[in-house]
């Protein structure tokens, strides 16, 4: 397979949605690309601008938390998609989201705005909220507001 059609396949790719260099060595890789073919046409997107690793974790971290999902479980969602330390932090860092209004939002919509009456109710939505990837301070002060 040529390096134009490779190219071809990875902007494709790249149109619908942003991918980490991971994702779309994983893609093309499954494609039967060669992978010096594909680590070369990776390299040359990323030069001109057309694939980036932080516009990939930008988007995802909005996106993750406009669907109620924690810091946590993104950051862990990140890194298995491929995304280096420093642009997570980056990306976090530059992040518009209070974690703990948040997680306030995803405990209401869930469970109401009421306090758990007894300790089953509250764990139960402790365990909730730990799934979606919140920590234990914000978890903790989802329940006194």
């Amino acid at each position: 397979m040529t390096a134009q059609s490779i190219t071809a396949r990875a902007v494709n790719l790249l149109a619908r949605r942003e991918h980490s260099q991971a994702e779309l060595r994983k893609k093309l890789r499954k494609a039967e690309f060669e992978l010096d073919d594909i680590n070369a046409t990776i390299d040359k997107l990323a030069k001109a601008d057309i694939q980036s690793d932080a516009r990939f974790a930008e988007n995802y971290l909005r996106y993750r938390s406009q669907r109620g999902f924690g810091s946590q479980k993104i950051r862990l969602e990140l890194k298995e998609r491929g995304v280096d330390s420093d642009t997570i932090n980056t990306a976090f860092d530059q992040a518009d989201v209070d974690w703990f209004e948040l997680a306030v939002g995803v405990r209401n919509k869930r469970f109401g705005q009421q306090a758990p009456d007894d300790l089953k109710d509250r764990a139960k939505q402790q365990r909730f909220l730990q799934h979606r990837g919140f920590t234990h301070e914000q978890i903790s002060e989802s329940f006194n507001i």
